[in-house]
């Protein structure tokens, strides 16, 4: 019976692991392209949710085309974010920066404090709930879709990094700017363009957490904001299958944990692996140790 249980939490830590990675992809692509840890990330995921809860109780959307609509406006608060915030700042110190990410945190957070409360909400279950039992394994639809839309939207990503002609530019950039900018790519543009895909990653996943959960609240950002920093930084940050694969890791370390009998611990034990990659193996699972000039 405890074996049952601990593979059915190792189930559940796939779908829960998929979230972390479609944050955590965010973090990398940013990390990648700007070298900035956007800690600002885990509060657009906190915003994707509440539009999320917005256009489908608001305008009885379903929760696809609200997914897609939240997608959207998340990715122009991306952009607005990097223009306003992080664009001034991009010949400065990184400390200015990264201290510039934590103020836009503690921004948005406090902002949506104002205007919606603290209290938890619950958001609109659009989909009806289902369970399937395969044996001893109970997976729910939502579980499924969870998983699915996750996986979809970093086939997706994969794609248009290596494809399009803006992944080719956002390549480019993260090796070396200036020389991209002398071979005609708009820097900027791109930039914002990273920003609007990792916000968009981000927004869905605030969404299938809310379905997931039935819960929303404007602090939801950061736990799920560091755990996919953690992610991020586990796989290898500034590489794209990395931070996919870190997600995974914390999800079902989390679920283990709890599994276990852990789950007061659950939190302390993700960052204790961070701690333990870091000192066994800095650059991530699929990071190459390079020497970086000072």
């Amino acid at each position: 019976m405890a074996l049952e249980m601990f593979i059915q939490q190792l189930i559940n830590g796939l779908f829960l692991g998929s979230i972390y990675a479609l944050l955590a992809l965010g973090y990398t692509m940013v990390y990648g392209i700007i070298k900035l840890i956007n800690f600002a990330h885990g509060e657009v995921y906190m915003l994707g949710a509440f539009m999320g809860y917005f256009f489908i109780n608001n305008f009885k959307l379903g929760f696809f085309p609200a997914l897609i609509l939240s997608m959207a406006c998340a990715a122009v608060i991306g952009v607005v974010i990097e223009f306003l915030a992080y664009r001034p700042l991009r010949k400065s110190t990184r400390i200015a920066a990264l201290i510039t990410a934590i103020g836009v945190s503690f921004l948005l957070q406090n902002v949506m404090i104002q205007m919606v409360k603290s209290d938890p909400r619950a958001f609109p279950q659009a989909i009806k709930l289902e369970t399937y039992k395969l044996g001893f394994i109970e997976v729910s639809n939502i579980q499924l879709i969870i998983l699915f839309v996750s996986l979809f939207l970093m086939i997706l990503l994969q794609i248009i990094v290596k494809k399009s002609k803006m992944g080719k530019a956002m390549r480019a950039v993260s090796v070396d700017p200036d020389a991209a900018q002398l071979m005609g790519i708009n820097v900027n543009r791109t930039i914002s363009f990273t920003f609007a895909l990792g916000s968009a990653l981000a927004a869905a996943a605030g969404m299938l957490i809310g379905l997931y959960y039935n819960s929303i609240d404007p602090m939801m950002g950061v736990v799920p904001g560091l755990k996919s920093f953690v992610a991020a930084v586990v796989g290898g940050i500034g590489i794209i299958p990395g931070a996919a694969i870190g997600g995974f890791v914390i999800g079902l370390l989390e679920t283990a944990a709890v599994a276990l009998g852990f789950s007061d611990y659950k939190d302390a034990v993700v960052y204790a692996l961070l701690i333990v990659i870091l000192l066994i193996r800095p650059a991530g699972i699929l990071g190459k140790n390079i020497k970086e000039k000072v």
